[in-house]
C-alpha cells in the first residue's frame, strides 16, 4: 500500500520547515536527552531539573521530535525513546550521536543559509564566514575538528561495514586508505581478508586517534602521516579513497589520483568510494550531499561520467561501478594502458 503524496502546498510549506526539525533535533542531541531517557520516559519537567534548562522550551522542542518519529510522548506529557532516538544515545552500538553534531554543527549550517548567494557566484561564502577555507579552519579550531572527525567516523561506522564487503580484496597484498581517518574503513577490510596488509594514511593529528590497534590489527597495518596532495605511500595494490574526492574541486581531484597512479604497484587500483548521483528525478542521498558540498566546500558528489573524465585525466580508466547496500558507491579505475 503506498502513502498519498501530499498536496503541493503542504509539501512547499514542509520543505520551508525542515531546518526547525534540524535545529530541534541538534539541540536535544548536544543536551543528552536520550541518555536521560534509558531507565524509562520522564517528563520534561525532570528532563529540566537533570539538564538544568527551561522546561517549557524543553518540552516544545520534544514534542516537535515525537511527531517525527524521534522520542513519543505519553497521556501524562512523559517522553519516551523511540528506536531512532536510541541512536541518539553516547553509549549505545551505532550511535549516531556525534554524526548529529557534526552535520548540523555551524561549519555547515551557516553557510547552507547563504546559499543564494553561493547559487548567483558559483563560491561558498564559508572563506568569509569563517576566515579561511574548510579544512585550515577545522586544523585551526581543535573543537570543531574533533566534532567533525568524530562525527565521519560515527557515520562511516554504519556504512563501513556493507562497503567493504562489496569488494573482493583477497586478491590483493597491501591497501592504503587515504586520508583514512580514525581506521573504521580499513579494520573492516582487514577483517574481510586475513591476508591482506594496510597502510592508514593520514594527518598526524588524525591518526592518534586511530583504531587500528584496539581492533587488534597492529600488526598488520601501520600508519603514515602524509599529505595527499603531494604524494601517497608507494608500492600497494590498492588506494582506497573513501568520502575524499567529494571535497574537492576537479582539478584537485586529478592531482589526487595522478599521485595514486604515481605510486600504485603494477597491476594496481584505485577505489572511489562517494555516492554516484543516478539519472533521472528520484530521490538519493548524493543530491542531497552534493547541495551540502555546494555550501561549505569546493566540491561536489559526481555521476559516472563525472568520475570517468576524472580517471582519464589522472591516467587512469574508469573499469566498473560496484553498487553497495549504502548510499554509497565503488568506482574503481585501473592504470590507462
Amino acid at each position: 500500500m503506498t502513502s498519498t503524496p501530499p498536496h503541493p502546498a503542504q509539501l512547499i510549506v514542509e520543505l520551508g520547515f525542515g531546518f526547525i526539525v534540524s535545529g530541534a533535533l541538534a539541540a536535544v542531541t548536544e543536551l543528552g536527552v536520550a541518555d536521560r531517557l534509558v531507565q524509562g520516559p520522564k517528563s520534561a519537567a525532570l528532563l529540566s531539573e537533570e539538564l538544568g534548562t527551561d522546561a517549557s522550551s524543553l518540552y516544545r522542542a520534544l514534542r516537535l521530535l515525537a511527531s517525527a518519529g524521534v522520542f513519543t510522548e505519553d497521556a501524562e506529557g512523559r517522553f519516551g525513546l523511540t528506536p531512532a532516538a536510541e541512536l541518539l544515545r553516547s553509549q549505545t552500538q551505532g550511535s549516531l550521536r556525534d554524526a548529529v553534531l557534526m552535520l548540523t554543527q555551524n561549519i555547515f549550517w551557516a553557510p547552507t543559509g547563504e546559499l543564494a548567494d553561493t547559487i548567483r557566484t558559483g563560491k561558498t561564502p564559508f572563506d568569509r564566514i569563517f576566515g579561511k577555507p574548510f579544512f585550515d579552519y577545522l586544523a585551526s579550531d581543535a573543537a570543531a575538528g574533533a566534532t567533525f572527525h568524530r562525527g565521519m567516523s560515527s557515520l562511516s561506522d554504519l556504512e563501513n561495514g556493507p562497503i567493504a564487503r562489496s569488494y573482493d580484496f583477497s586478491p590483493f597484498q597491501k591497501v592504503v586508505d587515504i586520508g583514512g581517518g580514525h581506521g573504521g574503513f580499513l579494520i573492516e577490510v582487514l577483517q574481510s581478508s586475513p591476508k591482506i596488509r594496510g597502510v592508514l594514511f593520514d594527518h598526524a593529528h588524525v591518526l592518534a586517534e586511530s583504531r587500528i590497534a584496539r581492533a587488534g590489527f597492529a600488526d598488520r597495518c601501520e600508519h603514515a602521516t602524509g599529505d595527499f596532495f603531494q604524494e601517497v605511500p608507494a608500492g600497494a595494490d590498492v588506494y582506497v579513497l573513501k568520502r575524499i574526492l567529494h571535497d574537492w574541486s576537479d582539478e584537485v581531484c586529478v592531482g589526487i589520483l595522478r599521485n595514486c597512479r604515481s605510486a600504485m604497484a603494477p597491476g594496481g587500483r584505485v577505489l572511489v568510494v562517494d555516492t554516484v548521483i543516478p539519472p533521472g528525478n528520484a530521490p538519493h542521498g548524493g543530491k542531497v550531499l552534493d547541495v551540502m558540498m555546494l555550501a561549505s566546500l569546493p566540491g561536489r558528489e559526481r555521476t559516472e561520467a563525472e568520475f570517468g573524465k576524472l580517471f582519464a585525466q589522472a591516467g587512469l580508466r574508469l573499469s566498473r561501478v560496484i553498487p553497495t547496500p549504502t548510499a554509497m558507491s565503488i568506482t574503481e579505475a585501473v592504470a590507462e594502458t
